[in-house]
């Protein structure tokens, strides 16, 4: 988790206090908890601060503190926690949220935080000139079918393309961002298929209330619509005869020749058969193998051997054989084959490999090799060891080399999936500046 703290103290205001509306609406907060409960009531009145500040003050988060008795690190602790609370400036007008979770993502959320970067500012959590608009990225937003989307305020626009977002972010700036509808900008209808609802278009298969009250309609239709006469004297209803019982079904009985099942035992019986004819057409039992059931699950012991007990070598030719043991190998032999590969480990390439990288003497000014993601400190030292002490080697890697490397320091594909050659370039060109200019983000 990032580090979060206060803004600096020439950005803090002198004092806070509620305005009479969100006075009276923290004293209702507090006392929705249980008496000796009331500091839980710290995350709405911080929310309400924001709401009425924009950010959230160190003198805001004091006076909250002292409001609910509560020493002032407490308070400290939970807005410094929680990312919904701002503890910088923001936009006066409109704090922008761009979604970067994988559905928004996948969809052009980097598209519109290149619209922020280039109308707002191109660090996040920096105001624009006219102090009026910042923007940040965030997790999800809780809207992926209708990505991407942004958060201004607690309003979410979703379904944009990069044209529309300009066009937000424009009318915010104007002071017009009351006039933008929230919610998907392509015409869809909540979350509906853009082309509309192909399921259920109508409430009266689902709602029985629906249901009730067009039997209700239809049935005061049909007395209007009949005779004077037949509706002063309406005839005796007819009685219905009640259904036969239906007879329960025994499709799903199994045959079998057990008692509990045999129809020439049940009382009344209806069908009287002879033992043997019922044993006929019943199912048999598979023949007892006592070494199979002795036998240890595969996905239990990760191997075919016994439970206990001697190894039973003979059974009879048709015992029942599960099919993932036919051609097992049991016993001693087997185990020690299965266990030598299951803990067989790929050897390590010979630092006298071709492939390895060149190193050099160390230099009398190191870079910090734990900027690339995926460096931690042991690995940078083995890195070192191999004479690998600069940006400019790694970002030189050809494809052998970097598989020397990731099977050296057993990575497991680690240097491909986080393209370390990529973050040395951009550490080599213009350090974190270039870095973040890349990736949108800091070096970690």
């Amino acid at each position: 988790m990032s580090v979060r703290r206060l803004a600096e103290a020439s950005l803090q205001p002198a004092s806070f206090a509620f305005n009479r509306a969100n006075a009276a609406a923290a004293k209702q907060w507090i006392k929705k908890y249980p008496k000796g409960r009331e500091q839980s009531a710290i995350i709405p009145l911080l929310m309400l601060a924001q709401e009425q500040e924009g950010w959230v003050t160190k003198a805001a988060i004091e006076t909250i503190s002292d409001m609910l008795g509560m020493p002032y690190i407490r308070g400290l602790e939970v807005a410094t926690f929680y990312t919904q609370y701002q503890l910088n400036p923001v936009g006066t007008r409109a704090h922008i949220q761009v979604c970067g979770t994988t559905p928004c993502m996948l969809r052009g959320s980097e598209a519109l935080m290149d619209v922020c970067r280039s109308k707002i500012h191109h660090d996040q959590f920096h105001t624009n000139d006219k102090g009026t608009l910042s923007w940040e990225e965030v997790e999800c937003l809780g809207a992926c079918v209708n990505a991407p989307m942004v958060m201004i305020f607690k309003d979410t626009f979703e379904d944009l393309t990069p044209e529309r977002l300009a066009e937000i972010i424009d009318l915010y700036d104007a002071g017009k961002g009351a006039s933008v509808t929230p919610g998907p900008q392509n015409g869809r209808i909540t979350s509906e298929p853009i082309t509309g609802l192909t399921t259920l278009k109508s409430e009266k298969a689902i709602l029985k209330m629906t249901r009730d009250r067009e039997a209700k309609a239809a049935a005061k239709a049909a007395r209007e619509a009949a005779p004077a006469a037949i509706v002063a004297t309406p005839a005796a209803p007819a009685v219905q005869a009640p259904a036969a019982p239906v007879a329960p079904s025994k499709a799903s009985k199994p045959k079998t020749d057990a008692p509990e099942t045999s129809p020439a035992l049940e009382t009344p019986s209806p069908a009287k058969v002879a033992p043997e004819t019922e044993k006929a057409a019943s199912v048999r039992a598979p023949r007892h193998s006592a070494a199979n059931a002795n036998k240890a699950a595969p996905e239990v012991e990760k191997v075919s051997k016994q439970r206990s007990g001697p190894i039973v070598k003979a059974e009879p030719a048709a015992a029942f054989k599960a099919p993932e043991a036919k051609g097992a190998q049991l016993g001693a032999a087997g185990k020690t084959a299965a266990v030598k590969t299951t803990n067989a480990k790929p050897a390590k390439p010979s630092l006298e490999d071709k492939n390895r990288p060149a190193g050099i003497a160390k230099p009398a000014l190191v870079d910090d090799l734990k900027l690339i993601s995926g460096v931690d400190p042991k690995i940078e030292g083995i890195l070192h060891s191999l004479g690998i002490f600069t940006y400019a080697q790694v970002a030189s890697w050809k494809k052998a080399e970097r598989e020397w490397v990731d099977g050296y320091l057993s990575l497991r594909g680690r240097i491909e999936r986080e393209d370390w050659v990529k973050q040395a370039k951009a550490l080599a060109k213009g350090g974190v500046a270039e870095y973040i200019r890349v990736f949108g983000k800091k070096p970690v």
